[in-house]
């Protein structure tokens, strides 16, 4: 048996594990999976060689390198990866519920940011979805699940983009930037629990550390919405929440390309 180490410098939140995870699950030779978010490595047990493993890894354009690869005894006890459905639930139903939250205050309050940042919730839903079903079923049912939720995910992207230009263009309601920082607010202490629940279970001494969570995607657009709303309240202009917007839609969309990657 092989334990091998990679550096995957653009996973930075649950949801890309879960990604990994999911591409690559068909491998037969793979024993277990290591994850190490905060330091962006995983290391894999496996029989064979690395070839399938690590174009596997490259498909997703996760930036994957290897560090090391050593042969180790099969008397070696390797860590299990234990029952994670439990938890999937959970970070399942918080980011879903999330989605709905944002989505209906966005338009309540004409925030693109909120708009877009609910996509980006419903992004991560999809991801842990996809990884309950991917428990069962046949590797071609999976695939087309994760086709249709990768091309469901663009076009709600798309749809996106182009209401940010029509906004641009003509004279809309001006967002509520109450709305936006609060929201966002509490979207951002959901991420934190999500990160907390999904660390927490790999280890009994694992905690929710400042610079884990702060690495996170998520993390980052939920302060990005928060620092928007207040500088649409300082220059009174819509121009914060939209340019907020367009960029998280384009986070969406490249996350959308990477689950159609899944179905390849």
């Amino acid at each position: 048996m092989n334990k091998s180490e990679f550096l995957i410098t653009k996973m930075d939140c649950p949801s890309e594990e879960n990604i990994i995870r999911m591409k690559l699950n068909p491998i037969q030779e793979i024993k277990t999976l290591e994850f190490d978010i905060e330091k962006r490595t995983l290391t894999v047990f496996h029989d064979g060689n690395l070839s399938t493993i690590t174009q596997s890894l490259d498909d997703l354009n996760f930036n994957s390198s290897l560090v090391k690869t050593e042969e180790i005894g099969s008397d070696i006890l390797i860590p299990s990866e234990g029952n994670h459905s439990s938890l999937l639930w959970k970070v399942l139903i918080i980011n879903l519920s999330f989605f709905i939250i944002e989505i209906l205050t966005g338009f309540i309050s004409h925030s693109m940011g909120l708009v877009a940042d609910s996509l980006d919730m419903l992004a991560d839903a999809l991801v842990y979805g996809l990884s309950l079903f991917a428990v069962g079923g046949s590797i071609l049912k999976k695939k087309r699940v994760a086709k249709l939720s990768g091309y469901f995910q663009l076009l709600l992207a798309v749809a996106g983009v182009v209401e940010i230009i029509r906004r641009f263009l003509g004279h809309v309601e001006f967002p509520d930037f109450k709305v936006m920082i609060i929201i966002s607010f509490f979207a951002l202490i959901a991420n934190g629990i999500c990160l907390y629940l999904l660390q927490k279970s790999k280890s009994q001494e694992a905690h929710m550390k400042a610079s884990m969570i702060f690495t996170s995607n998520d993390v980052v657009i939920n302060v990005g919405v928060m620092v928007a709303g207040i500088l649409v309240h300082l220059f009174d202009s819509r121009l914060p929440d939209l340019i907020i917007g367009a960029l998280v839609f384009v986070i969406v969309s490249r996350g959308a390309f990477t689950i159609l990657k899944l179905s390849k």
